[in-house]
């Protein structure tokens, strides 16, 4: 389940540009803004670390918590974040208010659990094709992950989102029929012999060679006759 029973506080703010963003990350806190249910957007700041917290749990950004803003608190999932790319600061949080008794739409993570049966006796490996699917359910049954058996994985087999664990409450919107994971041969490189790559590079640039220094012979030889047949043809005059 993915709901955190800790209440992170946040403090309501006055919309502003990219000034106002810095005023505020120079106090230790970081921009924010608060929205959905039907209610008007509010902008607030948070405290980076209890947010990053959130981001780095088991159930990640599906984390359902407690948002407090004045001493007012409400359900609230973080939608979107941005991070400074060079020193990895937390730079801004959007959040989405959430209803109990409304579905949402989430992505959960699919983790491949066991060493297959290809892997370990045939030889090959195994790929995972999709790491993520699409549900759709409450807010209180958004899992953590979805996991899935693949040790009894040989070649010729795959998992697809039809064979993941579903439930009457969790409903999938990623296609059925999409691979989840299977087991592939592994890729072979084909490694040229010294013998093989000195033929292949001492024959390719020979015959082009060969043509030109012919055509050119032939050029040269027929302009040489030209002018001597020129010659002979004045003398008879």
């Amino acid at each position: 389940m993915a709901i955190a029973e800790k209440t992170v506080e946040a403090q309501a703010r006055k919309a502003g540009g990219k000034n106002d963003a810095k005023r505020v990350r120079k106090t230790g806190m970081v921009p924010a803004a608060v929205y959905g249910a039907g209610k008007d957007p509010v902008p607030v700041s948070v405290d980076p670390k209890a947010v990053s917290k959130i981001l780095r749990s088991e159930s990640g950004h599906n984390t359902i918590f407690d948002l407090s803003v004045s001493g007012s608190a409400e359900k609230v999932m973080i939608v979107d974040w941005q991070y400074e790319p060079i020193k990895g600061h937390l730079l801004h949080v959007d959040m989405k208010r959430i209803a109990m008794d409304k579905v949402l739409r989430v992505s959960v993570p699919v983790v491949l659990k066991g060493a297959p049966e290809g892997v370990k006796t045939e030889g090959g490996i195994l790929e995972q094709l999709v790491r993520e699917v699409e549900i759709e359910c409450l807010p209180a049954d958004i899992p953590t992950a979805i996991t899935v058996d693949v040790s009894g994985l040989t070649f010729g087999q795959n998992i697809r989102v039809s064979d993941l664990a579903h439930g009457d409450k969790l409903k999938f919107l990623t296609d059925e029929d999409q691979m989840v994971a299977h087991i592939t041969h592994v890729k072979e490189e084909v490694v040229a012999t010294p013998d093989a790559v000195a033929a292949e590079v001492g024959a390719t640039p020979t015959e082009p060679e060969v043509i030109k220094k012919g055509k050119g012979e032939t050029e040269g030889a027929e302009a040489a006759e030209a002018p001597a047949k020129g010659e002979k043809s004045e003398k008879k005059k």
